[in-house]
């Protein structure tokens, strides 16, 4: 498994290396894809990157770039690789570095490794659930698990080095009436918050470091937007909650179990990492 741990770290940041290339020159060929999201050249060629080192490892890699795979093929897998070679595209063409390479080793539903990482932030985020998750910086062109491990911080950081009222992360994006209201909820329940807004799946990457206390998304994502930075989540002793509406109480929302993936629909439901 450690081979195959590598593999996604050298994929993801050399992938990064390839995105910057993109980022710090004055050609983004930013086109419209059938959904109306936006695709540029350094999505591309990430993903040419990341497929060229995993398919060395012999297990199938599903991408928001890759094929339309059907189900009735994935239903079979065991396990795979589910990749979003940049996440966060709008921050992307923003400008703001809040965008990330995320890969992901997916096993019988569930992430069993992930790697994150923010190219011009230079944070490398890998979580292996029930053994731990780090962060390191600058990483090298042949990062590896344990030089992550070695020279990494492992997670989460201890809260009291952020010092501040509860904080709740919420996205720069895609912040609608539903989050809003359950904003409200939150407020409600732990009086002063502070709300943080970030791109990317940089959002679980806060709850995992520490850095906030909870992310509530209720709004459309992929699963491969939120695999890698699962398992980072997992690592540092979080958790990634389905969300379902209670019986009771209209817009009131409860938890109801871990995120699940390779679901025959790719659209994740609402969830909050906690």
């Amino acid at each position: 498994m450690r081979d195959l741990y590598n593999v996604a770290i050298r994929a993801a940041v050399m992938a990064g290396k390839a995105i910057l290339e993109v980022y710090n020159s004055n050609d983004l060929q930013v086109i419209e894809k059938e959904d109306k999201s936006p695709l540029t050249k350094a999505d591309r060629a990430a993903h040419q990157v990341i497929v060229s080192h995993l398919d060395k490892t012999g297990i199938p890699v599903l991408s928001e770039e890759g094929r339309d795979i059907p189900f009735e093929e994935r239903s079979g897998w065991d396990r795979f690789w589910l990749v979003d070679p940049l996440d966060g595209t709008k921050e992307f063409i923003k400008r703001n570095g809040e965008f990330t390479v995320n890969i992901a080793l997916v096993s019988k539903g569930r992430p069993v490794f992930g790697v994150v990482y923010a190219p011009v932030l230079g944070n490398l985020y890998v979580g292996i659930p029930g053994e731990g998750s780090w962060l390191t910086e600058v990483p090298r062109d042949n990062e590896m698990l344990e030089n992550v491990k070695n020279d990494g911080t492992s997670l989460p950081v201890s809260r009291s080095k952020f010092k501040s009222p509860y904080k709740v992360v919420a996205s720069r994006s895609h912040l609608n009436p539903e989050t809003e209201h359950y904003l409200e909820q939150i407020k409600a329940a732990e009086g002063e918050i502070e709300i943080v807004t970030k791109g990317s799946s940089l959002k679980l990457c806060m709850v995992a470091t520490g850095e906030a206390d909870i992310y509530p998304r209720l709004g459309p994502t992929m699963e491969w937007d939120v695999a890698a930075a699962h398992a980072v989540v997992s690592g540092a002793g979080k958790h990634v909650y389905r969300l379902k509406e209670g019986e009771s109480e209209k817009g009131k929302w409860e938890k109801d179990g871990e995120l699940r993936y390779n679901k025959k629909n790719l659209l994740n439901p609402y969830f909050l990492v906690t």
